[in-house]
């Protein structure tokens, strides 16, 4: 051992010297740094490695070709280049792999830090002075929202975290929340903020729509009571709370996004689209989803409807893959599903969407919220069985069983919410049926399975439940929002932990 550390040690000073005009020195001196910060894990150690592997970039970077739009097999390079090529594609891949490692670092610290801080709570020998309430909050803010974000991870993602020694309570996490929520600190704010976004968002955009939304009530009426015409409670008063204040326009965009879909629930289509508008023009975190959107509401008029608005539905989407865009070098879900959807009206004759705003209300979770009001469920039933007999008397067409089954799936949601659970269980089955003759819209499948799955929970059928959220999670991959997904599949298997291979038979088709 003494022996293997002496020869390192010269291996590195022996490096050093050429680390500023030799590619591969630097790269190997480099990584040397990188692997002694893997072993120590020390912050120090981390961030010398990391800037001896920037300057090795740098390095590289000199002997590289110019750039060109062109791939690299189309171009011609000296022996040179192309190992500066590799060398610069290394320095890259193991920057990454300490970014992972600070990463992981500083979340580690986070748990260990935050364990000892409740377990100094939990013990009763510490002194406590006119501060400790701030003091109890805060760690009740940090051990909930911790615990809270965890837990509604996916499985693949929570594998690899439990990997590293990380794991959360939901039920802990809220109950940590609501402790801290109560108490007379500044840090309650915060506490009611989380519990506030899980009860009427996280819960239905990534879980099954189990917040507690009197609760959430509960939560605003003191801040209601106290700022009647404050921004970030007002969450029942969109316009009041646009009315309010003019200095912060991204406020207003949220207001205009939820009154977007409230008057989606309602119907009331020009409404709807006169918010997207508002959108499209105003705001920038995504064109593609807003023009997707105007097009969908436009659907649902009639031609002499539309011509009061100067747009059609055909002119937007045509535009919605020219609108998209790159967050952080990566699409947005949303705007991948739109650019799909919408890629029917490329075509010289296009085949019309049927339900575009219910589809999309069912992408952002919508029937779960529609669901604690039976008028408005009955009404989106209504238009979808309008939909369901135009689409049957409409000749058929390459894309009539992926219309068919999109119409099947959200009958089947909104049968569900008014307790006609057979005839939901039967229109989830029917998805599944007619699988193979799907052409686009894979992901109806596996979110079939999921919904079927949620209905048998609530029936108690838990065994043929755990079949049905397995088959959606192991059996389909690379289909549209497919996270989302994943992330409503795991707040529903965290209701049990039994697992068994699926089979679903079927006796119908279209």
């Amino acid at each position: 051992m003494y022996c293997h550390l002496t020869l390192l040690f010269i291996c590195i000073a022996v490096l050093s010297f050429r680390i500023k005009d030799s590619m591969y020195h630097a790269l190997t001196y480099a990584t040397i740094l990188e692997m002694q910060a893997m072993m120590t894990f020390n912050p120090e150690d981390i961030l010398t490695a990391g800037s001896t592997m920037k300057d090795a970039q740098a390095v590289c970077q000199r002997s590289r070709k110019k750039s060109s739009f062109n791939s690299l097999a189309s171009r011609s390079f000296t022996e040179e280049e192309l190992h500066a090529e590799l060398c610069y594609a290394e320095c890259l891949l193991q920057r990454a792999a300490l970014t992972f490692l600070q990463v992981t670092r500083f979340l580690i610290g986070v748990v260990l830090l935050l364990r000892e801080l409740h377990a100094v709570l939990q013990s009763a020998g510490y002194a406590q002075g006119e501060n400790h309430r701030h003091f109890e909050a805060g760690v009740k803010l940090g051990v909930g929202s911790f615990n809270l974000m965890l837990s509604m991870l996916p499985t693949r993602i929570l594998r690899l975290l439990e990997f590293v020694g990380f794991s959360g309570n939901k039920e802990f996490g809220l109950q940590q929340l609501e402790e801290g929520s109560s108490t007379h600190t500044f840090r309650a704010f915060l506490c009611n903020m989380l519990l506030l976004c899980y009860h009427t968002f996280m819960s239905f955009i990534l879980g099954t729509g189990e917040g507690d939304v009197a609760d959430a009530e509960r939560l605003l009426q003191p801040y209601l009571k106290q700022y009647p015409k404050v921004n970030l409670f007002a969450i029942g008063r969109f316009e009041e709370c646009c009315e309010a204040q003019q200095a912060w326009k991204q406020f207003h965009h949220m207001c205009y996004w939820e009154l977007m879909w409230c008057f989606t629930y309602k119907r009331h289509w020009k409404m709807a689209y006169f918010y997207a508008d508002l959108l499209s023009k105003e705001n920038t975190w995504s064109k593609a989803t807003y023009a997707y959107m105007k097009g969908s509401y436009l659907s649902m008029l009639t031609r002499e409807e539309c011509k009061v608005f100067g747009e059609s539905e055909e002119g937007l989407f045509r535009q919605v893959p020219g609108l998209k865009q790159k967050i952080a070098g990566k699409s947005l879900p949303t705007e991948k599903f739109a650019i799909r959807k919408a890629r029917r009206y490329l075509t010289e004759k296009p085949i019309p969407l049927p339900v575009p705003p219910l589809e999309m209300m069912y992408i952002w979770n919508g029937y779960t919220v529609i669901g604690k009001h039976k008028e408005l469920t009955e009404g989106i039933l209504e238009t979808l069985n309008e939909a369901q007999k135009q689409l049957e008397s409409n000749p058929r067409t390459e894309l009539s069983t992926d219309d068919q089954c999109l119409v099947s799936l959200l009958k089947g949601l909104c049968l569900k919410q008014l307790g006609f659970q057979e005839e939901a269980e039967h229109y989830f089955t029917l998805v599944l049926c007619n699988e193979n003759q799907i052409k686009f819209d894979h992901y109806l499948v596996p979110n079939a399975l999921l919904e079927h799955g949620l209905l048998c929970l609530e029936q108690g059928r838990r065994v043929e439940a755990i079949k049905l959220l397995e088959a959606a999670k192991q059996n389909y991959k690379n289909y549209s929002m497919e996270s989302r997904t994943h992330f409503r599949i795991q707040a529903a298997l965290q209701k049990d932990h039994t697992h068994s291979p699926p089979k679903v038979l079927c006796s119908r088709s279209y």
